[in-house]
């Protein structure tokens, strides 16, 4: 049936539409009152709503899922782009990028601790901080105000049973739970203030505290309503330093879209109390549905199940949403209570959504720089280094080995010269000579080509080494019967003759790069582009491989040490055990104990006798 046709025979109610491919992909999802009106618009020319040529030109069918209301057809569209990941909708990426504070009020003793994401278990969050240095001095200023405890629970009991407190109550930033020096009432009050502040309730806070400070004055509790009168100071000082957007003390949430061509960016701002309190941008590539459907689709997401977000009593954009309701009955859903969604034309709230689009103009714009940047060393590296194709896509492999064992190797993967952390990978080196690099390199990268099925070939393979690191990879391609464009990349060796130099944390070093078939080293320009992006991949390949190996010897006291011997199976471990008794036994055993063990060589020996002294040395971050 053709999809014109197929469009036709739709039913009028409320639902999910999802376009696909003829191979099956699923291509956009969305949502609508009516559904065959609402797909009707997309493939037919009529009425001039077609928004997405594309879109129609690729879709060779369009199924669809019945709701019981466009609420509903909401929710189900969520989960469904979660699942599906359709290219030809926007998504928001999950929060765990972010930072958050999280305070459990149900706690005896409450404390703020930094978690990634959000999460509804009862706890309130506050966030997300984009930058760790931003919470941090967040968390350091409001200890100062209200003194709640940070030591874990561990910390807490010890200092309890010492009797005494930490330095931190000595330096005002602790009011001494763990030794009574504050009761429980009080410490809810803290709690309270502390979730006042952080909800950007600062005038709902400062009018509790001067009550209870005039209160304690009239008691005669001088001590008290000195502290009281400090605190309101603290808070009052803090909060002229934001911005503030509104005489009214009201809370928005205010989003400002803008665009070029199929590059978005939405700015969030959160205002409490009539005052800025946090601020987020949201970049998306290649969008190809309008703004409206854009924004609705993002708020969708934004304010979707499980982001446990507060909701305030107004939601402001900058562009119109057309999507019969739903938005706001979801929201009221979520908030218990009546949210408004507008889009102003004139006044202080239109001023409020044009800051926003304004800022998230000037954040598209940096990006768009920022790509641009990118581009530039991406090319360089093309013609530098004579690849096939522009490398956007790059894996940079590192073998790490602690002092002759307990070898270890990572992957890192840069896509348009941004680091894809979610498609890093780990490898424990179980066949290979703990002392043989290119043996352990060998390893992985045939461990790595093995799944080429499931994990298509990056645009370029960089190891850190020279020659024959690069051999190892050409070899591993060759064998395994592909082909891609690899490279290595080194530091000179001090014998070598002076060439342009760089400043790394290892000295100056000039930067040699290997191609494949090449004799001489490529040396790029220590300003160059595309040899700081080689530099930024390899550096991060290294740091989580040490960071891998630390986890690994930091494991010494919670499992088996003899899983992680280099070269030792189930059947030595258990001979081992059986013929020295105990696990501090075979740490203590001379090479000569060692080999006479049934089954095992005295090159197995040596192995177990260097596995164990290294770990008796102190950790190198240079290795």
């Amino acid at each position: 049936m053709a999809l014109v046709e197929r469009v036709e025979a739709l039913p009028t109610g409320p639902g999910v539409y999802l376009f696909k491919s003829r191979s099956g992909r699923v291509l956009y999802i969305g949502k609508a009152q009516n559904l065959r009106a609402r797909v009707r618009s997309y493939v037919s020319g009529g009425d001039g709503r077609i928004r997405v040529p594309r879109l129609v030109e690729r879709a060779a069918d369009v199924d669809i899922i019945v709701t019981p209301s466009v609420k509903d057809a909401l929710l189900l569209e969520n989960e469904l782009i979660k699942r599906h990941k359709p290219p030809f909708n926007v998504r928001l990426r999950d929060d765990k990028q972010y930072l958050a504070l999280r305070l459990d009020p149900e706690e005896t003793w409450p404390r703020l601790t930094e978690v990634r994401g959000f999460r509804r278990d009862g706890a309130q969050y506050f966030g997300p901080y984009t930058s760790s240095v931003s919470m941090h001095n967040a968390v350091s200023n409001l200890r100062r105000i209200f003194p709640l405890r940070s030591c874990r629970e561990a910390v807490f009991r010890d200092y309890a049973r010492r009797g005494r407190p930490c330095i931190e109550y000595e330096m005002k930033r602790c009011a001494g739970p763990c030794c009574g020096l504050v009761d429980e009432a009080a410490y809810a009050e803290l709690v309270r203030g502390t979730a006042l502040f952080l909800r950007g309730r600062s005038t709902e806070l400062a009018d509790r505290l001067r009550d209870r400070m005039r209160r304690a004055a009239s008691e005669e509790c001088f001590e008290e309503a000195a502290q009281l009168r400090d605190r309101l100071t603290a808070i009052e000082r803090t909060v002229e330093r934001q911005q503030i957007v509104a005489e009214r003390p009201v809370d928005r949430d205010v989003f400002g879209l803008a665009r070029r061509g199929g590059e978005i960016e939405v700015q969030a701002l959160h205002v409490r109390d009539g005052r800025v309190v946090s601020a987020q941008s949201y970049g998306f590539s290649d969008v190809r549905i309008d703004d409206g459907e854009v924004m609705g689709s993002f708020l969708g997401q934004y304010y979707g199940l499980g982001r446990a977000r507060e909701l305030p009593v107004e939601v402001l954009t900058s562009v119109a949403i057309d999507d019969d309701g739903a938005l706001g009955a979801f929201l009221a859903e979520q908030a218990d209570r009546r949210v408004a969604l507008r889009v102003p034309r004139r006044g202080a709230r239109n001023e409020l959504v044009g800051m926003a689009a304004a800022n998230a103009d000037l954040a598209l714009a940096r990006r768009l720089e920022a790509r641009e940047s990118v581009d530039a060393a991406l090319e360089e590296m093309r013609v530098r280094l004579r690849l096939r194709a522009l490398p956007r896509r790059i894996e940079g492999y590192d073998v790490s080995t602690f002092q002759g064992s307990l070898s270890v190797a990572s992957r890192v993967v840069f896509e348009d010269g941004r680091p894809v952390k979610a498609e890093y990978r780990r490898y424990r080196i179980r066949e290979a000579p703990p002392d043989d690099d290119y043996a352990c390199l060998r390893e992985v990268l045939g461990r790595r080509l093995a799944r080429v099925g499931r994990e298509p070939l990056p645009d370029l393979l960089m190891v850190d080494g020279g020659k024959g690191q690069l051999a190892v990879v050409s070899a591993a391609l060759r064998d395994a019967g592909l082909e891609a464009d690899a490279i290595s990349l080194a530091k000179e060796r001090d014998a070598e003759s002076p060439a342009p130099r760089v400043r790394r944390s290892g000295g100056l070093k000039a930067e040699r790069v290997f191609v494949p078939g090449v004799k001489d080293p490529v040396l790029l320009a220590p300003s160059s582009r595309a040899l700081l992006l080689l530099q930024r991949v390899r550096d991060e390949s290294h740091r989580f491989a040490i960071e891998f190996q630390r986890d690994l010897r930091s494991r010494v006291g919670l499992t088996s040490i003899l899983e992680e011997l280099p070269g030792i199976g189930p059947g030595k471990r258990r001979a081992l055990l059986r013929q020295l008794g105990s696990l501090r036994a075979v740490r203590a055993a001379s090479p000569a104990d060692l080999a006479a063990v049934p089954g095992v060589s005295a090159r197995d020996a040596a192995t177990i006798r260097r596995f164990f002294d290294a770990l008796a040395q102190p950790a190198d971050d240079g290795v």
